[in-house]
């Protein structure tokens, strides 16, 4: 197998200190702009702040069960891809480590790196590829409902 997936948490209070424990190791680099929090004791800095994906589509939440939020440390290695796939709910991916190419089909590819936080694609079919010589590690937060399937393979290989 060319990829991993372990499974962060699956509640709102796990992926609330997931997020504040990636806030303290995050390159001050990666973000654009500071929130006024700063001002209360605790800086944060927007990783991302979209109501569409890189493919352009508008988001939209799962409906069919109570809200639940996914994080997996998805780790693709180097030669490594996914099999092509969508998505069920929202996906908020965060380049840990490497680099990853995302091959959107007739859509084109994106390369993304260590840093580069985005909103993947869901109903568009994609594959990610390691196209380096490391390992490339991506925090994948899914926002959907408990039931969703996150990760919907294409029956088209």
């Amino acid at each position: 197998m060319k990829y991993r997936i372990t499974l962060w948490a699956t509640t709102a209070a796990g992926f609330a200190a997931l997020a504040l424990a990636a806030s303290t190791v995050l390159d001050p680099a990666v973000a654009d702009s500071r929130s006024s929090d700063a001002q209360h004791g605790y800086p944060s800095k927007t990783l991302l702040s979209s109501g569409e994906t890189v493919a352009g589509e508008t988001i939209h939440y799962p409906t069919n069960g109570p809200a639940q939020v996914t994080a997996q440390d998805v780790t693709i290695a180097p030669g490594g891809k996914t099999l092509i796939h969508r998505h069920g709910a929202p996906l908020f991916a965060y380049i840990l480590d490497g680099e990853v190419t995302v091959d959107y089909g007739d859509r084109g590819q994106r390369t993304f790196h260590k840093g580069d936080g985005f909103l993947e694609a869901m109903a568009v079919p994609h594959m990610g590829i390691d196209n380096g010589t490391e390992p490339v590690r991506i925090l994948a937060v899914y926002m959907g409902a408990k039931g969703t399937q996150l990760v919907i393979p294409e029956k088209k290989q």
